[in-house]
């Protein structure tokens, strides 16, 4: 077994700047992300991206891509906006390319490589096994309810989740890395942090989750894997790699 005061050593992981309280005797809740985690949307998303870049001699900067993923709140990095500047700037455009144009591109090849993306692996292991145990299960997502509700629809997980929280129901800007997401799936659960436990993919989902101080764990996609998460509580390589049962275990 793995000590959250150990986890480091044991568990592969790093432990965030502030003490998470958390009781595995007690808990009663699992929140997931949904980009990234449940499906992966990210990694489409980005390939489409760094197509179209390439295509117009560029590169998309993976450093403030990442800033972006699972949410604003560390960049207003728009890769259609910034692309548009570049392409104007170095006059490699053939007819008039501005950022509409562009996103529209990449929002049609994204979206299409996305419809046919299937649910993660070990997701509905871990939905399955939760719903065994008696437990509570939010999705806390940065994108809009259209997004999550049609894509947890098509998948057939929608109807699994006690909550879906987006960001239709916070304040504007105050999607992840703020807390408001985690600290309203808290709430509506009727859950306490010290029983509950977080899955998120991106930087800004788990400096979300410390900022809730929620036990949060962080398994990355391909894109997010490159990035910094060593302030998660514990990093999985993918929810397939270990059981709900086991992970409880190792976090006692």
């Amino acid at each position: 077994m793995c000590s959250l005061e150990y986890a480091a050593v044991n568990c592969g992981s790093k432990l965030p700047q502030s003490k998470v309280k958390y009781n595995p005797t007690m808990l009663k809740a699992l929140i997931f992300d949904f980009d990234g985690l449940i499906l992966d949307t990210e990694t489409p998303e980005y390939l489409a991206w760094q197509e179209i870049y390439k295509e117009h001699g560029f590169e998309l900067p993976h450093d403030e891509w990442g800033k972006i993923i699972g949410g604003y709140g560390l960049s207003d990095f728009d890769a259609a906006e910034h692309l548009a500047l570049l392409l104007s700037s170095s006059q490699r455009a053939q007819g008039r390319l501005d950022s509409v144009s562009l996103r529209s591109r990449h929002q049609l090849e994204s979206f299409s490589a996305i419809e046919r993306e299937s649910v993660l692996p070990g997701v509905l292991d871990y939905i399955h096994e939760a719903k065994r145990l008696g437990l509570k299960l939010a999705i806390a997502s940065s994108s809009h309810h259209a997004w999550v509700d049609g894509h947890a629809q098509r998948l057939g997980i929608f109807h699994y989740f006690d909550k879906v929280i987006c960001a239709d129901d916070v304040g504007s800007g105050r999607t992840k890395p703020n807390p408001d997401l985690f600290l309203l799936a808290l709430n509506q659960l009727q859950a306490k942090k010290e029983a509950a436990i977080v899955f998120e993919d991106s930087p800004n989902g788990v400096k979300a989750a410390n900022h809730a101080g929620i036990f949060v764990v962080a398994v990355p996609n391909p894109v997010t894997s490159l990035l910094n998460l060593e302030s998660a509580n514990l990093i999985l390589k993918s929810l397939g790699d270990i059981s709900l049962n086991e992970l409880i275990k190792r976090v006692k």
